[in-house]
C-alpha cells in the first residue's frame, strides 16, 4: 500500500456540491475516484448511496469497496459505513457520499460528517457529497423558500474544512426531466416531488444558492492566496459583526444572513441577545435556546447581557468589542410593538459610534 506524503498533516478534504438530489454529485465523485485509481492511487468506497440507479451501481463496481458494518436496532438491521476498518485499512483516499446522512443508533458517531472529521485527521483524502439545504447556516433560509425544514444538517465549522469544492450543475428543467424519467427516485415517488420540493421557484432558488456557495469559496481561496504571497505587510484588522435577536421564529434566520455576511467579508461573527428580564413562555425559551445554539454551531460568539434598556445594552456592547457592523432584523409587529421597536433602533443609532446597520427583512 502506498504511503502518504509525509509533509501532509491532515486528509485533503474534496466535496462535490449540488441543490438537490439527482445533479450528478455521485456520479462526478465516483468518475473522479476511478481517475485517481488509474493514476494508482488507493482508492477505496467507504459508503457510496446508489439507490437503485444503474449508472452509480455500474461506477461503483470499479472501486474496490469496505464492507458495511451491520447494526441492529429494534429488530431492523441497518448498514452503515465501518469507520475502524477503513481507518485500519488506511487508504490514500474514501469516498463518503451523503455528508449530512445520520448514522444509526450504536454506531461510533451519531452523524456521518463526524466520521469524515476522524478520517480527515488520520490523514485519509475524502471525496463526499452534499445538497446545499443541508449546510446549517442556510438552512433557515431554504425553508423559507421551499416551506420544507430540513432536519439532516452540516455545521459550517466542518465545511470550513474543505480543501476544494466541486459543483455538480444541471438545469432545473433537466432535472425535472431526469425526475419524470424515473432517474431519480421510483416512478410513484417522482410526481409528488414535482409537486412539492422540486417546483421550478425552487429549484431555481436553490440553484442559485448553490453557485454563490461556490462562488464564495473560490473567492475566498484566491484571497487566501494573495495574503500568503504579501510578505512583509500588515495584516488588515478584521471586521466584527454583530447580529442581535430576540426571542423569535425570526432569529435564526438574522443569525444566518449576518453568518453569510461575515463569511463574505472574513469577519468575526457575534450574536447579542438582550435579557431586560421578562419571563418568556416555553415556545419563546425553546425558541431562544435552538437560536444561540445555532450562534455556536456556526462559530459565533454569543453574548447574552442583561440591562432595562435593549438600545443601550447593545451600544455599550457595539463600544466594547469595537464592533463595525450590526444587523437587526425587521420587526414583523405593528402597533406600538413596531414603534418602540423602531424607538430602540433609533436610539441605538444615536448614541452608537459610527457602525454600518444592516435591517433584515422578514415576514
Amino acid at each position: 500500500m502506498q504511503q502518504t506524503s509525509p509533509q501532509k498533516k491532515q486528509g485533503i478534504f474534496k466535496l462535490f456540491l449540488g441543490y438537490a438530489p439527482g445533479v450528478g454529485k455521485t456520479y462526478s465523485m465516483l468518475a473522479e475516484a476511478i481517475r485517481r485509481k488509474s493514476r494508482g492511487e488507493d482508492v477505496v468506497v467507504g459508503v457510496v448511496e446508489s439507490h437503485g440507479r444503474k449508472a452509480i451501481m455500474d461506477l461503483s463496481s470499479k472501486l474496490e469497496a469496505v464492507p458495511r458494518r451491520q447494526t441492529e436496532y429494534k429488530g431492523t438491521l441497518y448498514e452503515e459505513m465501518d469507520l475502524d476498518a477503513i481507518l485500519a485499512y488506511k487508504p490514500q483516499v474514501v469516498l463518503v457520499d451523503e455528508l449530512a446522512h445520520t448514522n444509526a443508533p450504536g454506531s461510533k458517531h451519531p452523524k456521518r460528517y463526524e466520521d469524515v472529521v476522524d478520517l480527515l485527521d488520520a490523514n485519509v483524502d475524502v471525496l463526499s457529497t452534499l445538497n446545499v439545504q443541508h449546510i446549517e447556516s442556510l438552512a433557515p433560509l431554504v425553508q423559507r423558500i421551499t416551506g420544507v425544514q430540513i432536519r439532516e444538517l452540516v455545521p459550517d465549522r466542518v465545511l470550513q474544512r474543505v480543501n476544494e469544492i466541486v459543483l455538480a450543475d444541471l438545469t432545473p428543467e433537466a432535472l425535472q426531466s431526469r425526475m419524470r424519467r424515473g432517474d431519480i427516485y421510483p416512478l410513484e415517488r417522482a410526481e409528488n416531488a414535482l409537486g412539492h420540493f422540486f417546483q421550478p421557484g425552487n429549484l431555481i432558488a436553490l440553484r442559485e444558492l448553490t453557485l454563490l456557495q461556490v462562488a464564495g469559496a473560490v473567492g475566498r481561496s484566491r484571497e487566501s492566496q494573495l495574503r500568503e504571497g504579501e510578505s512583509g505587510r500588515n495584516p488588515s484588522v478584521r471586521q466584527r459583526i454583530a447580529a442581535c435577536i430576540k426571542s423569535t421564529p425570526s432569529a435564526p434566520y438574522v443569525i444566518a444572513r449576518a453568518f453569510r455576511l461575515a463569511k463574505s467579508l472574513d469577519a468575526e461573527l457575534y450574536v447579542v441577545y438582550v435579557d431586560i428580564g421578562e419571563d418568556l413562555d416555553p415556545g419563546g425559551q425553546r425558541t431562544l435556546d435552538q437560536s444561540l445554539r445555532l450562534a455556536e454551531n456556526l462559530g459565533a460568539q454569543v453574548l447574552r447581557v442583561k440591562g432595562k434598556h435593549v438600545a443601550r445594552e447593545i451600544t455599550r456592547v457595539v463600544r466594547e468589542n469595537h464592533i463595525s457592523q450590526v444587523v437587526f432584523g425587521h420587526s414583523a409587529q405593528t402597533g406600538w410593538r413596531k414603534h418602540l421597536y423602531f424607538s430602540a433602533i433609533h436610539t441605538f443609532l444615536r448614541d452608537a459610534l459610527p457602525v454600518d446597520v444592516h435591517i433584515i427583512a422578514q415576514k
